[in-house]
């Protein structure tokens, strides 16, 4: 059997940096790419196209929009006014927060798995920089990967290569992967929908520069401590 892997893939960032070194690493990549009501819908497009341009064997797109009836959450109801910018170092939950979200990715992202008989589910979240959500912290992660490992009875591992890095370093990932600007033009992180830098204002674009500039930066320093973490 060939060694593969599912790839939660948003078009963002993270989980693009996440696909390119997958895809160095793995022999078949399913990518799995959620509609879920949210606002910015562009990053659908550009999960599209990124996927075509980085040659993914396979890529699966899934409407889960029932998320739109149970979640009040700024990102994906149409209120601009909500997004807010702050770090929420104080350990409040912000607006844009979607409960469940990473619950039933994870949980689809395995059923899928099975069907195809992959035992590795990769997702890029980061507790490091995470922007105040519960559901991306590394504790989440691994009870999730126990329970449905369980409920299963099928050994899937729930794979994080972003989970300690601050993103600075994960700039610095990409750079070392040969991909920084290609991440940087053709990725969507942005809460409003705008490519690339962004809108500059939500805290997604916030969070993002700032990592960028920083390793941009203190370029030495930053692929030291990556190197530090990686091994």
């Amino acid at each position: 059997m060939k060694k593969t892997a599912v790839v939660v893939f948003s078009g963002g960032q993270d989980s693009t940096i996440c696909l390119i070194e997958a895809l160095k690493q793995y022999e078949f990549i399913y990518c799995l790419t959620f509609y879920y009501g949210q606002r910015h819908k562009k990053e659908i497009d550009v999960a599209r196209n990124l996927a075509l341009q980085l040659g993914v064997q396979s890529h699966k797109f899934m409407d889960i929009s029932v998320l739109y009836e149970l979640s009040s959450s700024s990102l994906i109801i149409n209120n601009l006014s909500d997004i807010e910018v702050r770090s929420h170092q104080d350990g409040s939950i912000p607006s844009t927060f979607v409960p469940g979200r990473n619950i039933l990715f994870l949980t689809l992202a395995s059923m899928y798995a099975y069907q195809l008989q992959s035992s590795v589910v990769i997702i890029g979240v980061c507790e490091t920089d995470f922007s105040g959500y519960p559901d991306c912290r590394n504790a989440f992660i691994l009870a999730m990967n126990r329970a449905i490992s369980l409920g299963m009875h099928f050994d899937i591992v729930f794979k994080t290569p972003l989970m300690r890095l601050t993103k600075a370093e994960i700039w610095a990932l990409a750079d070392l992967l040969g991909v920084l600007y290609f991440v940087i033009h053709e990725t969507i992180t942005c809460y409003n929908g705008i490519k690339s830098y962004g809108c500059r204002e939500c805290n997604a674009c916030v969070l993002r520069n700032n990592g960028l500039k920083e390793y941009l930066n203190n370029k030495s320093s930053v692929r030291q401590s990556l190197h530090d973490k990686r091994n």
